[in-house]
């Protein structure tokens, strides 16, 4: 029996989720899809600086699983930018950050737990 995938913390979730040439009025053929977490984990080692170590700790996955995921996302945006093909970035196993897990290390829950206690603080 194979073993069930473990849900991966995302934070943040693309604002536009279609990305590719600049076409006329039509779109072309063919397409990638990237999920969400390839996404996330694109955003977190590429733009946000993250190790793969702490991408997985944020992601609560194994590092390795990272490593998988992060380079399978890479090739996506390779080949939608050198083959000239649309990049879809939608599904994928994961569940949204609520921003109050200990685990969580990104400047937006970072931020929201901040202004979660400095209003608690405030109202005692």
């Amino acid at each position: 029996m194979a073993r069930p995938k473990k849900w991966r913390k995302v934070c943040y979730l693309p604002k536009q989720n279609r990305f590719g040439p600049l076409m006329e009025g039509k779109l072309p053929k063919d397409t990638i899809n990237m999920t969400i977490d390839e996404y996330e984990t694109i955003r977190l080692i590429d733009l946000e600086m993250f190790t793969q170590e702490d991408c997985a700790k944020q992601m609560k996955i194994a590092r390795t699983t990272v490593q998988k995921i992060y380079n399978g996302a890479r090739q996506k945006l390779a080949d939608s930018l050198v083959n000239g093909k649309l990049l879809i970035i939608a599904g994928g196993e994961y569940e949204i950050c609520d921003g109050m897990e200990n685990f969580c290390i990104c400047s937006r829950c970072h931020k929201h737990r901040c202004a979660l206690a400095s209003r608690d603080q405030s109202e005692n």
